[in-house]
């Protein structure tokens, strides 16, 4: 029984001291990782010199050495600058001007309108009447001419102009677009270059711009809009005038004439604080000159009519059913005594 027992020991013992060694044998040893070593690149080398390059060249944008192109010439109408007189111009004190205000018109009540008919006139510069127009004398208020004082009062004085397709005063247009209509735009023409071939034997040939210059002498005609209107509380016929509108001569390709057309179109009632500090020439007597705005409430200029709303319902000019202009100048003064007779066949005696 003994010996059964001992034999039981020292097999456990064997058995345990084999697995141990088995376990001993399944683990790998832990061993120290070994670290990598570089070497660094040596101050100057080439590869950093190259690195550097590569660097900067995608952080420094690339110089655009192409010179921009010049813009476009646009039209443009010069206007001389203003030059005031720093000694008193005249034998006398004349500050009557600068303090000049156009009176208010009389209020008419829509109920008292017992009759309105639209006109539209034409004013030609050229009538020993409408000289005034086209003076060209320089002022304390600038050059005197017409033309003039509306380019200068819709460009310094905000005065606002609107489009010739519409005689409402619907589209308000720009000085730059006034401008464009005046003066044609600038064009591009080929000229030989006498520089690259002075005798012009190689044909060469370069691109030149050509800019025209505003005229004003070549503004010759003006038209007007207006109401006349009777009020049957004071018993009187008004005449008011809506707007005013230059004419530009149009020409064939051979430069024969062929019409006129308006220009822009400007609201009267904006222009009279402005016609009222500018004086209208006065050929018989320098001294009393009346201004623009007493001009025209005056009535001191020549006109005849082009269109009107006394049978004309198709809203026509005169010259579209009369072809004859004597015909048509007789229908125009037709029109006027049709207005005034209005006015006289209300009266008996």
């Amino acid at each position: 029984m003994k010996n059964r027992i001992i034999k039981l020991c020292l097999l456990l013992t064997v058995m345990a001291f084999a697995t141990v060694d088995a376990d001993a044998q399944a683990k790998k040893p832990n061993r120290p990782a070994k670290k990598r070593t570089t070497t660094p690149a040596k101050k100057g080398s080439t590869t950093s010199r190259n690195n550097n390059a590569e660097n900067n060249a995608a952080i420094t944008p690339p110089v655009d050495t192409v010179k921009p192109a010049a813009p476009p010439p646009v039209a443009e109408i010069k206007i001389p600058t203003i030059k005031r007189s720093l000694r008193n111009d005249n034998a006398i004190e004349r500050n009557l001007v600068k303090d000049r205000l156009p009176l208010a018109y009389e209020h008419i009540r829509e109920d008292d309108a017992a009759y309105l008919q639209r006109v539209w006139r034409e004013i030609d510069v050229h009538e020993k009447m409408n000289l005034p127009f086209v003076y060209k004398a320089d002022g304390d208020q600038g050059n005197q001419r017409f033309i003039n004082i509306l380019l200068n009062a819709i460009k310094n004085d905000s005065i606002t102009a609107f489009s010739a397709e519409d005689d409402r005063f619907t589209t308000p247009m720009t000085f730059n677009q006034i401008s464009e209509q005046l003066v044609a735009k600038p064009r591009v023409i080929q000229v030989p270059d006498l520089v690259q071939d002075p005798d012009g034997s190689k044909g060469i040939m370069r691109d030149t711009t050509i800019i025209e210059e505003f005229n004003p002498d070549k503004v010759e005609r003006y038209w007007v809009k207006e109401d006349w209107v009777f009020d049957k509380e004071s018993s009187r016929m008004h005449v008011r005038i809506l707007g005013i509108a230059p004419l530009k001569t149009v020409t064939n390709e051979d430069g024969s004439f062929r019409d006129v057309t308006p220009v822009f179109w400007v609201y009267y009632p904006d222009l009279r604080a402005t016609f009222a500090k500018h004086e209208v020439y006065n050929g018989k007597n320098f001294g009393a000159r009346m201004s623009w705005e007493e001009l025209f409430e005056s009535r001191m200029f020549a006109s005849r009519i082009i269109k009107s709303t006394i049978s004309n319902p198709n809203d026509e000019f005169i010259k579209v059913y009369i072809k004859d202009p004597i015909l048509a100048l007789l229908e125009g003064e037709n029109i006027r005594e049709r207005i005034f007779n209005y006015e006289q066949d209300l009266w008996s005696y």
